[in-house]
């Protein structure tokens, strides 16, 4: 085993990077603030510290990000340290098979850029909650701008710092897990308070690829320390080094693939305010588009630089107690000193997107879904204000609930075991109310309000308490059918949607047709066209899964 011992060197990457990465985002994200006022001005439409635009700015970046931002931040949003941590430890658990949460996201994100996208920036919303109201009503928005936050601070911001405690507590077995917490917290806070999403994307798209490069450098030192493909089949065997688990694996049975990933992956690419708003903030739906497919490319990638790293460990460290001290063992044994700290620096940078992400999420619904509906008087200023104090509040919520995961086999068993349950209803009524016209309020509302509890329940008896035996994929495709049932049984027995809430947010074959010739009108080339390009990430995807199938 290696020597956990940070050195002076190590040491001082770390602190430049965390300082420059700070820093830099602020300043950037305030330059390219200044460039579009500048445009306004120049185009005559006003420009400068209006109180019109400044909560646009704090909260969605101005609506004035390229793809390259775009896409970058959803990468980073995603990856946290969860992608070194718990992907690794994953794999070193259960195999290749873990990769199913990442091939997936292809077939998501397609779902995404096609057929939910363009409803989410025709209606110019701040959040996903306040689509819920201009398709529903306003119970429905309160109930799922609830649920936001609760997912926000106990399931993605909870795990992202925890995922960094790991890694800090391998290094330092004396500091409790409480303090890495809410060093990692505030270390996330401090430019997210100040900039808002435009210091976030910015900070997010240096992260990512920062992190990238890491996972890049990790996975070619451990290939080499490994030597060659048979030493890895003869350590980890067939079973960890394929794709496709039988129906009654324990972690990962093929069906659900579809009952459950396919669910979760839904809920989170494509009604989670925490990585929608990424794309809320883009400049116009191609740029949102094409930032959705840079992040379905990157994701391809992960197997390569995040998992087969956790399941070649296997032949050089067989006996981990803990599969999530796979990441720091690899980086401490394998790397010389100076690299392993910009790889630690990775890492911590990776955790600091994620939460930095999920403080502006919240503070958004905090401030865009409550407080302005229940105070609609409220100045610009004072929205902002109220953001960034619900930043703090919701830091330090998810600073004390994060010890807790301890409980868990590993990261990803927290992570996708109680998505697997709570996030159903919340797919049906987005999915059910942009595919159906016939879809009504009071059907959104009950579905969120009665079968998330349910939900929130089911996982306690059968996950925490083990009262009844059932995989949590196969949970989730109960969950959803249930919502589907209900969304559709109270729909048809009740008040028919009125046409102004159903109008321009609900699919009609129109818009497919309207698309198609303003394409040819355009003449947009194949390699800005959204829709090749979509169909590339596919195959390509098709070809990864086959290939280790």
């Amino acid at each position: 085993m290696p020597d956990f011992t940070v050195t002076w060197l190590d040491l001082t990457v770390i602190i430049v990077y965390l300082v420059l990465s700070r820093i830099a985002p602020i300043v950037i994200s305030s330059r390219i603030k200044k460039k579009a006022e500048a445009k306004k001005v120049a185009a005559g439409g006003g420009g400068g510290e209006s109180e019109g635009n400044e909560a646009e700015d704090y909260f969605l970046g101005g609506r004035n990000y390229i793809w390259p931002f775009v896409g970058l931040s959803l990468v980073a949003t995603n990856m946290s340290g969860a992608t070194f941590v718990g992907l690794a430890g994953g794999a070193y658990n259960q195999g290749i098979s873990i990769y199913a949460y990442e091939w997936m996201t292809a077939a998501v994100l397609a779902i995404f850029i096609f057929f939910i996208l363009p409803f989410y920036l025709r209606s110019r919303v701040f959040t996903l909650p306040e689509f819920l109201e201009k398709r529903f009503d306003r119970r429905s928005r309160m109930a799922f701008a609830g649920f936001n936050l609760f997912a926000n601070m106990f399931i993605d911001m909870a795990a992202a710092l925890f995922a960094g405690a790991i890694v800090i507590k391998t290094l330092y077995p004396e500091i409790p897990i409480i303090v890495s917490v809410a060093g990692l917290a505030i270390l996330a806070a401090i430019y997210t308070v100040i900039g808002g999403l435009g210091a976030v994307l910015i900070s997010d798209s240096i992260q990512a690829t920062v992190t990238i490069i890491g996972g890049l450098i990790v996975a070619i030192v451990t290939w080499n320390a490994v030597g060659s493909w048979d030493n890895i089949v003869a350590a980890a065997g067939p079973e960890k080094l394929s794709l496709i688990r039988p129906p009654d694996d324990p972690n990962l049975p093929w069906p659900g693939l579809i009952t459950g990933v396919f669910v979760i992956g839904l809920y989170y690419w494509t009604t989670n305010q925490l990585v929608v708003q990424r794309t809320l903030g883009a400049k116009s739906l191609d740029h949102g588009r094409w930032g959705s497919l840079l992040a379905g490319f990157v994701k391809i990638s992960f197997l390569f630089l995040f998992i087969f790293p956790g399941v070649m460990a296997l032949a050089l460290y067989p006996n981990l107690s803990n599969p999530d001290t796979v990441f720091p063992t690899l980086v401490f044994d394998l790397l010389p000193v100076g690299v392993r700290g910009l790889i630690l620096a990775a890492v911590i940078a990776a955790i600091t997107s994620t939460v930095d992400s999920i403080l502006n999420s919240a503070s958004t619904i905090v401030t865009m879904d409550f407080v302005k509906t229940f105070r609609p008087q409220t100045t610009q200023r004072g929205l902002v204000l109220i953001g960034r104090i619900s930043t703090v509040g919701a830091l330090v919520v998810a600073i004390l609930w994060a010890p807790t995961i301890t409980q868990f086999d590993t990261l990803y068993g927290y992570l996708q075991s109680i998505l697997s349950y709570v996030v159903p209803p919340v797919v049906a009524v987005f999915l059910g109310g942009i595919a159906f016209k016939r879809i009504n309020a009071t059907a959104a509302f009950l579905t969120l309000v009665v079968l998330q509890p349910v939900g929130i329940v089911a996982f306690v008896l059968i996950e925490a308490l083990g009262y009844i035996d059932l995989q949590f994929l196969y949970a989730s495709g109960i969950m959803l059918v249930l919502s589907a049932i209900m969304l559709a049984v109270v729909s048809v027995v009740g008040e028919t949607p009125d046409v102004e809430k159903t109008g321009e947010l609900t699919w009609e074959k129109r818009y497919w047709t309207e698309e198609t010739a303003e394409l040819k009108e355009k003449g947009t080339p194949i390699w800005a066209n959204y829709r090749v390009l979509t169909v590339v990430m596919l195959v390509v995807t098709a070809v990864v899964v086959i290939a280790f199938a």
